[in-house]
């Protein structure tokens, strides 16, 4: 696999995220009301499966025989497949067909909701989509018996309130939702969410539109947070967004269409991906990213094993490979996300120093305890918080 940083090919990787990011925020509202049908809700009542159910074609033995996945594009670096089928003996059939969450449950909610096969024995949806899944009986929890790497997650990762101790769900890859901003621009460094509001900025700053990016790290600069959000704290948060946005503060609301402006200027300081600015400062030197001191918020793609897998061991055995750390190391060397493993340093070392040393890649310890993921939201708390959102953003 390549060691060297290829531009175009994390142009590519960004696309990509851009898709899923949007079906976190503004959309997800009506597109959960929408895949939320009458089979969805009679599957809460029956007894059709539960989250610790078993179907697997192997009882007893090491994990053998074929495993299917369906995981997003470009989320897979070249040659890790074969690898772990000559390690293994296990077979794999490796889809790149989860083109973004809604559009994945719309897909396979029918099936799931009669327990019937849907082509895979482990998928990989962003965390919201995941506690979606297992609320409504649909996955197995993952056993610590075929999972001996789960000690090598990072500790925020598996203490997160949206599954303690991760039972059903295993991070894949991560990545920060921070500030970035321009050096010219500013002409200063930016160190706290307060920066956002100086008057010499007037018309100059960026929010998301989406209402999870957007609002969690104003609720945390506020003495909120998204893990334990309620509606007193997010409109606290909105309320000062309004404000801002009425004093003609905040430039426009965006997805990740930020970019350009920030670079040219135009926006001082934005709301961003981390990953973002990773291909920007390639071009842009005066690029910065940031966690504001007070924090900021993470996203999670996470591997899950539905209830319908036929074959359990399988899966876990593929998810113990990915946490062994010089295994991972070669994942994150080519999507350049942020890991889940902790103390990957010496393992990137060894394959892209570049890799290991870049601080949006590879964040420091202090970095990530500042950075938050929010608490599963029902279904009526996420059109609540963005349907209030959307009437200052107007998205």
């Amino acid at each position: 696999m390549p060691n060297e940083f290829d531009p175009r090919l994390f142009s590519r990787l960004a696309t990509n995220r851009t898709s899923r990011r949007r079906f976190l925020g503004g959309g997800a509202a009506a597109a959960a009301a929408l895949a939320l049908g009458p089979s969805v809700l009679a599957a809460c009542g029956s007894d059709s499966g539960s989250s610790g159910e078993t179907s697997t074609s192997q009882d007893s033995g090491p994990a053998s025989g074929t495993l299917r996945i369906s995981n997003w594009p470009l989320y897979m670096a070249d040659g890790f497949v074969a690898a772990f089928q000559t390690a293994s003996g296990i077979t794999v059939d490796y889809k790149e067909d989860f083109n973004d969450n809604e559009e994945w449950f719309a897909k396979v909610k029918e099936p799931l909701s009669r327990k019937q096969d849907i082509g895979a024995d482990l998928a990989v949806p962003t965390t919201f989509m995941a506690t979606r899944l297992h609320g409504l009986g649909w996955l197995n929890d993952i056993s610590d018996s075929g999972w001996s790497n789960k000690k090598n997650l990072r500790p925020d990762l598996l203490e997160a309130s949206v599954d303690p101790d991760r039972k059903f769900s295993a991070p894949y890859m991560s990545g920060l939702v921070g500030l970035a901003y321009n050096r010219a621009a500013t002409g200063r460094d930016i160190k706290t969410l307060d920066d956002l509001w100086d008057p010499a900025f007037k018309g100059r700053v960026s929010l998301f539109s989406d209402a999870q990016d957007g609002l969690g790290m104003i609720m945390m600069s506020q003495g909120g947070s998204p893990e334990s959000p309620s509606t007193e704290s997010v409109q606290k948060a909105i309320d000062l967004v309004r404000e801002q946005k009425d004093r003609g503060q905040i430039r426009r609301f965006t997805g990740n269409d930020y970019a350009d402006d920030l670079a040219a200027g135009n926006i001082a300081v934005a709301q961003a991906y981390s990953g973002d600015v990773v291909q920007l400062q390639a071009d842009n030197p005066d690029l910065q990213f940031i966690v504001p001191e007070s924090g900021g918020t993470t996203f999670v793609d996470t591997m899950v094993i539905p209830y319908t897998t036929q074959n359990q061991k399988a899966a876990e055995a593929w998810i113990n490979y990915i946490y062994d750390r010089p295994n991972y190391a070669k994942l994150i060397a080519f999507t350049q996300f942020v890991p889940v493993l902790a103390d990957m340093t010496d393992e990137l070392n060894k394959i892209n120093p570049g890799v290991a040393g870049n601080p949006l890649i590879n964040p420091p310890k202090d970095v990530l305890d500042r950075s938050k993921g929010w608490a599963p939201l029902s279904d009526e708390q996420t059109m609540e918080y963005n349907t209030a959102y959307a009437a200052v953003t107007g998205a």
